[in-house]
């Protein structure tokens, strides 16, 4: 299933299926994928945060970080979206635009098993940091 959702930042895609994602956008097929998770307890089950960066992470809002494990979440809290996650416990996400183009609500509709809200808003991705256990990086 394919949801069509206003994220906490931008109209996305979720899935738990991330090569029906993929296929959708136009994408190769393997092309990794952020994870959204509305609670902590589920990003404990993915992935370690270090024990640096714990209190970046409980803070941040629309930020995602890379962990060392090479996984991408982002925790989404205080956001009509979280209830969609809550249900889901995670789900991949993307932006609901075709490859390397910019929102059209036509394609995003169109390719969309369920669509969840009925207002879409095109906003600024999330900042994505990398963390190790010593190092933060900014990617974007």
């Amino acid at each position: 299933m394919i949801y069509l959702a206003q994220t906490d930042t931008t109209a996305g895609f979720l899935s738990q299926d991330l090569e029906k994602l993929n296929r959708v956008k136009n994408r190769p097929l393997n092309q990794p994928c952020l994870i959204c998770v509305s609670q902590f307890s589920i990003l404990k089950n993915i992935s370690r945060v270090p024990k640096k960066y714990r209190n970046l992470v409980r803070r941040s809002k629309k930020t995602t970080f890379i962990y060392p494990n090479s996984q991408a979440i982002r925790v989404v809290k205080d956001h009509p979206h979280a209830r969609l996650l809550d249900k889901l416990e995670w789900a991949y996400s993307t932006s609901a635009n075709p490859h390397k183009k910019s929102f059209d609500i036509e394609f995003a509709m169109a390719n969309a098993d369920i669509i969840v809200d009925t207002k879409f808003t095109q906003a600024p991705a999330s900042k994505i940091y990398k963390i190790s256990k010593t190092n933060i990086k900014k990617i974007r």
